[in-house]
Formats: C-alpha cells, sequence, structure tokens
C-alpha cells in the first residue's frame, strides 16, 4: 500500500474569494453592531466624560501611544485639530484630577499637544467635518479653562488663550446650549455630538437615549448625557462599546455597514448568499422616512440609498419613493436641512433609482440628479466629497454612477475625464492614494476603471493590471489609514474589506463565468 500523497486539491482564487465574502457576511452577522476604528477624539471625550467607566487607564495609555512626533493626534493637515484638541483637553483633565501615577509623560504629552494646537488653530478652515463648528468652539473653551490655573508641570501655559480659526462662529454653539438648557428638543442630527453641550447636556430632557441605551449612536454624547455611572441602558451601552478600551466616533454602525458590503460586493458580482434573517433586517431598517446608520442617529439619503440598492441587488427591492423626501428638486440632500451637499449621496440616490428605472417620474430625474453631479465635477476630472477624505471614493461612486446609469453626452464625457484623471494619479508602484498609496483607494481606483466602460482601452488595461498587481501584493489587506469623516477620520473595517475583495474579484478572469446573474 502506497503511502504517497496524491496531488494536492487546487483552489481556484474565485474560489478564496467566495470564501471571503462569505467570510464578510459572518462577520456582520456574529458583530451587528459593526466593526470600525478607534477614534482618538471619542476616546479623548471618555477620559474627560467617563474616569470611572472600566478600561479608563488604557484610554488613557492608548492616547499618549497614539501622540506624533510633531505634538498632535489624528490624520495630516487639518485633520489633526480636532483629535489633537480632544486628546489634550483630555490629558488636561486627568492631570486636573490630581493623577500623579504618570504626571510627568502626560504634562510632557500636554504641553506638546498645546504648542501643536496654537498653530493648528491660527492655520486657517479646517476639514468639512460632522459638527466641526460646535466641537472646536467648545474644546477650545474647556482648554482655556484649564490654562487659567494649569495643572503642575505646565506653569509656563499659565493664562494662555487658544485661538479659534476665524471662519468659526461659536454663536451656533451658544444656541445649542440654550436649546439644551431650556429643555427643548435637539436635532436628531445633533445629539451625535451631544458632548459639546457641556453640563448642560446632562440628562437634558430635550434628548432621548435609543431603546439600546445609546445617545446619536455615540460613546461621547452617550458619558454626557449620562454624566454618572447610573444603571440602566445608557451606562451598559457604555460598557459594551468601551469594554476593550479606546472607542469608535459611532456605534451601532449596523444598517451602513451592512448596506454598503453587500452592495459593493453585488456590483461586482460577487456570489452571495446571505442569510435570510440578515436580508429581512435590513429591509425593515427602511422605514417610511428611510433608513439610518444605526439606532439614534436620524434617516439619510446616503443610507437609504445604498440600502435600496443593495436589496435591488439581492432581489428583495423596495419602493424608491422612500427618497422623496431628501428630492431639493434640484439634487438630493442627505437629510433635510443640510448645510451643503454630497456628491455620493447623489451618486448613490443615481443608483437606487437606477434598479427602479420602470417606477414614475425615475428617468426625469436620473436625467436631473446625473446632470447635477456633472456640474460638480472638478476641472482636472476628479470629484471630491464631505464623507470622505479621498478624491478617489467620491471619484468612484459619481464614475460608476453615470457610467451605469446616465446615456447623456455631457455624462459620457465627465466619465471620460474621470477616467482621465485616475490615469494620471496611478503611481508607479501600481497603487492609487491622496497622502500615499493604500489598498482602499486602489481597490476603488480599480472598480472605478473596470467599470467605466472603456474595455478596447490600452491605457486602462495596462493601468488595472498594474493596480491589480498591487492588491495582490498586499494580499487582501484592508489596513492602512482612516479616510472617513465623522467626528475625526475612521476607518469601516468590513466595507473597506469588501471594496478591496471586490476589486480583486473583479480581476478573476473567471469571475464573470462565476458570478450570480
Amino acid at each position: 500500500m502506497s503511502l504517497t500523497a496524491g496531488p494536492a486539491p487546487v483552489t481556484h482564487p474565485g474560489d478564496t474569494r467566495a470564501a471571503q465574502a462569505r467570510d464578510l457576511v459572518a462577520a456582520m452577522v456574529d458583530n451587528p453592531a459593526g466593526e470600525t476604528s478607534a477614534s482618538v477624539y471619542e476616546t479623548g471625550r471618555l477620559v474627560a466624560l467617563a474616569p470611572w467607566l472600566p478600561g479608563h487607564d488604557v484610554r488613557v495609555s492608548w492616547l499618549l501611544d497614539r501622540q506624533r512626533g510633531d505634538g498632535g493626534w489624528g490624520g495630516p493637515g487639518g485633520y489633526a485639530l480636532v483629535p489633537t484638541l480632544s486628546a489634550t483637553e483630555a490629558l488636561l483633565t486627568v492631570l486636573g484630577r490630581g493623577d500623579q501615577g504618570a504626571a510627568g509623560a502626560l504634562a510632557g504629552a500636554t504641553h506638546r499637544g498645546l504648542t501643536f494646537l496654537t498653530g493648528a488653530l491660527d492655520a486657517g478652515t479646517p476639514p468639512d467635518l460632522p459638527a466641526t463648528d460646535l466641537i472646536v468652539p467648545a474644546l477650545r473653551e474647556a482648554v482655556d479653562r484649564h490654562l487659567a490655573q494649569p495643572p503642575a508641570g505646565l506653569a509656563g501655559w499659565a493664562g494662555v488663550r487658544l485661538p479659534l480659526p476665524a471662519n468659526l462662529d461659536p454663536g451656533r454653539l451658544t444656541r445649542v446650549r440654550g436649546l439644551l438648557a431650556a429643555g427643548r428638543p435637539v436635532p436628531e442630527k445633533l445629539a451625535h455630538a451631544l458632548e459639546v453641550g457641556g453640563d448642560r447636556a446632562r440628562r437634558a430632557a430635550g434628548v432621548r437615549p435609543a431603546e439600546a441605551g445609546a445617545v446619536g449612536a455615540s460613546p461621547a454624547a452617550t458619558a454626557a448625557w449620562l454624566g454618572h455611572p447610573d444603571p440602566g441602558p445608557a451606562l451598559d451601552y457604555l460598557y459594551a462599546v468601551g469594554r476593550r478600551g479606546p472607542v469608535p466616533c459611532a456605534s451601532p454602525i449596523t444598517v451602513f455597514e451592512r448596506a454598503w458590503v453587500l452592495g459593493i460586493l453585488a456590483r461586482a458580482g460577487v456570489p452571495l448568499t446571505p442569510p435570510g434573517s440578515l436580508v429581512a433586517e435590513l429591509r425593515a431598517a427602511v422605514g417610511v422616512s428611510g433608513a439610518s446608520t444605526g439606532p439614534g442617529l436620524p434617516a439619510d439619503a446616503d443610507t437609504t440609498s445604498v440600502t435600496l440598492y443593495a436589496l435591488a441587488r439581492l432581489g428583495r427591492p423596495l419602493d424608491v419613493s422612500r427618497l422623496d423626501p431628501y428630492d431639493t428638486g434640484r439634487h438630493f440632500c442627505t437629510w433635510p436641512g443640510e448645510d451643503g451637499a454630497s456628491v455620493t449621496t447623489n451618486a448613490h440616490v443615481l443608483d437606487a433609482l437606477g434598479q427602479h428605472p420602470a417606477h414614475p417620474g425615475v428617468a426625469a430625474t436620473v436625467e436631473r440628479v446625473a446632470g447635477w453631479l456633472v456640474e460638480r465635477q472638478e476641472p482636472d476630472g476628479r470629484w471630491g466629497d464631505r464623507w470622505h477624505a479621498s478624491a478617489y471614493y467620491a471619484t468612484y461612486c459619481v464614475l460608476l454612477a453615470l457610467a451605469e446609469h446616465a446615456s447623456g453626452a455631457a455624462a459620457r464625457a465627465a466619465v471620460d475625464r474621470g477616467v482621465g484623471w485616475l490615469l494620471e494619479t496611478q503611481r508607479a508602484d501600481g497603487s492609487w492614494g491622496r497622502w500615499s498609496g493604500t489598498a482602499e483607494e486602489t481597490a476603488y481606483a480599480v472598480l472605478a476603471l473596470a467599470g467605466a466602460g472603456r474595455p478596447e482601452d490600452t491605457r486602462v488595461a495596462a493601468a488595472l493590471l498594474r493596480g491589480r498587481r498591487r492588491l495582490s501584493e498586499w494580499d487582501g489587506r484592508a489596513d492602512g489609514p482612516e479616510l472617513w469623516h465623522d467626528k475625526d477620520l475612521y476607518r469601516p473595517t468590513l466595507i473597506v474589506r469588501a471594496a478591496v475583495l471586490a476589486a480583486s474579484w473583479s480581476a478573476d478572469p473567471t469571475s464573470t463565468r462565476r458570478a450570480t446573474p
């Protein structure tokens, strides 16, 4: 009897990627709150607001470990302002409480943070992040209070007042705090940043936690509302989200994560059979006013449209009239009363409408929204957006929506310009990225070029070959810098992993044969 092993079974790349897709879906089922990177801003607020919460020392150490050599925290440029304010104020609070266990390290880190802030606050307009116009004045005011009588080791900062960026008006913060003091209802979207209310946020009568205890799906907002460790759902939420120490900006992100992951994979043709319960829960999340990222956050057109698109691709469509409340007549707002406008929200609306071409009025709305998106293209061919730091994400969203659903000459020309920008900005190693080449941004560029409808363009084929080779060198890793916009930058882990997987799937020569219809 021969003991010689037979040939090893051949594993096809498509089989491996299909298994990875199944793993992604299983991860969403196992952790319905969602997976996202930890936030310096939010963790700093928890250090300041809830020292009684288990994991406090871990959070302080985590902040110290993440301080940059220049004294700041967070992303490049203006993206460092909000997290550095939060971390610095948190360390000042710890020192002010008399915690001398690591006073020298804390004072040194705080001094470096303050030095960084004196320049950063004078540097001009910060990036368009949610609630920046409230957070920066609130934290600047808190730091100034600390510096009126600074803790030991920081005497040289006595009486120093930090500057306020010229474009930030503290009047809006005053009005929000007035609403809280009067016990009046606070707009639902403001609950996500309730911590800016200071003492007035504590048990604010105009704020109601979600059923699971979170206020605005935010650990900081929930801690500000709770004030003290009183038993109840809010405390249970904080114990659950903070059990490992550092915390994310938003949790749970259930609907957001599921809609984006399923939509990205379905669009790329990755075969999916998600559990019926998961699809049913996603369907049930779309109410008469649409869907929200998670409990405690308002419904919005972005989450609603991606959810509608994913459900349609999975064969469980819902009526797109759920988007009607967001139609301004020119474009779609992310939520009523939005300051500014989002191109990715409108690209996602175009995707959702494109799944229902026979619905009354859809054709005219598609033409109108496509025209609005074309008008917002930058001269060099890219699109930028308020929900992501990288133009590669916005360009991917808009370029695919126009290529698939808009038929006019202007839209085709815009797609050509977008393709040109992607070709011109590919890095020498085959990657793409705003600050450096990343797997996430490379995946967006690959997906955009692959879906742009240019199969005979040799330049596109060569760029795709280089980009896919670079993705294979990263070997499916989806780590990298935080690029998504919340109160500071964050990375929705499974969504990024889905984009990398989808781009890799599009590189599989058998993916068309294996893809579901």
